[in-house]
């Protein structure tokens, strides 16, 4: 998730007078998805959806009480995931523009309001939002990105709250609070992965990127060597269950080729009856079938042989006596 604060200008950007060219900006690419008959999104804020544009450029004029001609009256965010942030957040361009306003207001405006260390909540923020889909600069499949208007002042015209300063939580002096950039990153990245169920990668951290970028050398050296190791347990973690899948298979196929072997060395008595056809390769089968069926044949208690069947003793003759 790529989140900046655009720097104040002289063109777009100008956040010294009114807002009407952000405003104006932020509208540019809908006339040419409207005439292609493509999805558009309107302006939204905390509560609302479609809101028209001059709303949002008298609300954000108005509420300038206090500020001097050359103070800021509001700052542009832009809110930017990558393209595997948001296929976790949707299949289609609709469905990700309204997990992005969901986002928007139940995760990074909340955050927004509680880094100013002032007891404030994202009711206290005046704010409006407007997704974009196309980025020309940009070759990524996906670009969808949300633009920010945020208020100087809070809801009440009375606090000031400048995103833009380098204090952080001061409890003295003429400024209190102050706001710490770095932690809002980390918390609406956290919370992003818990909204989303999204898992984040090493290399996809904030934290990775502001310590190869801002870090001390040893601080560098110590997320690229964390690198190196998640990756080999990854690594490990593959060849393991890549090893476990092909033992599973040997052993499947031993098994079938076990079986398979058995049934081949059975007789098909399906195939080759009458059993009394079946040719035996062993002589002591011929003795041992020739056994049972004599025992069957012989025996008086079989039930299933008629008794006439049933071979009779032979009579024995009668010795003649001799003279």
């Amino acid at each position: 998730m790529h989140i900046d604060f655009a720097p104040p200008s002289n063109g777009t950007y100008n956040n010294a007078g009114s807002c009407r060219q952000l405003a104006n900006y932020m509208e540019h690419e809908d006339l040419e998805r409207i005439e292609k008959g493509i999805y558009t999104e309107g302006f939204f804020n905390l509560t609302d959806d479609n809101i028209y544009k001059s709303k949002v450029i008298k609300d954000i004029d108005s509420n300038i009480g206090q500020l001097l001609k050359t103070d800021a009256k509001f700052y542009a965010i832009h809110v930017s995931p990558s393209e595997k942030e948001l296929r976790a957040m949707g299949n289609t361009e609709q469905e990700q523009a309204q997990a992005m306003k969901h986002y928007i207001r139940e995760v990074f405006i909340p955050e927004y309001a509680k880094n100013f260390n002032k007891g404030l909540s994202e009711a206290d923020i005046k704010f409006y939002g407007k997704i974009h889909f196309d980025r020309k600069s940009s070759d990524n499949e996906l670009n969808m990105h949300c633009h920010l208007i945020v208020s100087r002042k809070d809801q009440t015209n009375k606090k000031k709250l400048s995103p833009l300063t380098n204090h952080k939580n001061t409890k003295s002096g003429i400024i209190k609070g102050g706001f710490d950039r770095v932690n809002l990153f980390q918390q609406v990245e956290q919370a992003f992965d818990k909204l989303f169920c999204y898992e984040r990668q090493q290399t996809e951290s904030f934290n990775y990127h502001n310590t190869i970028k801002n870090g001390t050398i040893s601080e560098q050296f110590k997320q690229q060597k964390q690198e190196i190791q998640t990756i080999e347990r990854k690594q490990e973690i593959n060849q393991d269950s890549n090893q476990k899948n092909l033992f599973s298979i040997y052993t499947e196929n031993d098994v079938i080729s076990t079986s398979s072997s058995y049934m081949n060395k059975q007789p098909d008595i399906e195939k080759d009856s009458p059993i009394s056809n079946h040719q035996y390769s062993n002589k002591e089968d011929y003795h041992f079938r020739d056994s049972i069926f004599s025992l069957i044949a012989n025996s008086p208690s079989n039930p299933n042989i008629p008794e006439e069947q049933l071979p009779k003793p032979k009579k024995k003759k009668k010795k003649g006596r001799r003279l």
